[in-house]
């Protein structure tokens, strides 16, 4: 079975949605904000306190 590029690591809320997406090749971290009032959602590389992408390691043998 090939491995998901993207997966989902935190979700929270029903209407007011936020996840954190994580590329399993490259470990960068994103964020994905919908909202039921409005259509559509952002999405957007989540950074640190310095402006720098927040990267998960990655374990390539999982």
């Amino acid at each position: 079975m090939a491995k998901d590029r993207f997966v989902e690591t935190y979700s929270q809320g029903v209407t007011n949605v936020r996840k954190i997406i994580v590329d399993t090749e490259t470990g960068v971290n994103y964020v994905l904000m919908s909202s039921n009032k409005t259509s559509g959602c952002g999405m957007t590389v989540l950074v640190d306190k310095d402006g720098k992408p927040i990267v998960t390691p990655i374990n390539p043998e999982k």
